[in-house]
């Protein structure tokens, strides 16, 4: 998003987004470790006023979505922290140990 002024999340001429599966622990800690670094160069080397211009969402070429840039950032964090909320959900009503996502929880023995 801040790297691109848009995303088609459909394009015409077929996906470009590289969807080799991640296999392994190393291959997805690699890939984290990628994307981090990528995200904090990106936020390093962004301003302000870059922020505040438009970013676009599309779907076969058509915009679907317009906003700054900084609103979509914002609004694309919280909906992930809403997804991570609904995975700890699913882990509870399914007896599953909760993780430490966000910091320790009652099911992490080593904080308990």
């Amino acid at each position: 998003m801040i790297g691109k002024d848009e995303l088609d999340i459909a394009p015409k001429a077929g996906s470009n987004v590289d969807t080799k599966p991640l296999r392994t622990p190393a291959e997805l800690l690699l890939a984290l470790d990628k994307g981090v670094a990528e995200a904090r160069q990106a936020l390093r080397n962004t301003t302000e006023d870059h922020l505040k211009k438009p970013w676009k969402l599309l779907a076969g070429g058509k915009v679907v979505s317009e906003d700054p840039r900084e609103i979509v950032l914002r609004d694309t964090l919280m909906h992930l922290s809403h997804h991570r909320g609904q995975l700890t959900v699913y882990l509870r009503l399914n007896e599953i140990p909760v993780p430490s996502i966000y910091g320790p929880t009652a099911d992490d023995k080593q904080f308990a």
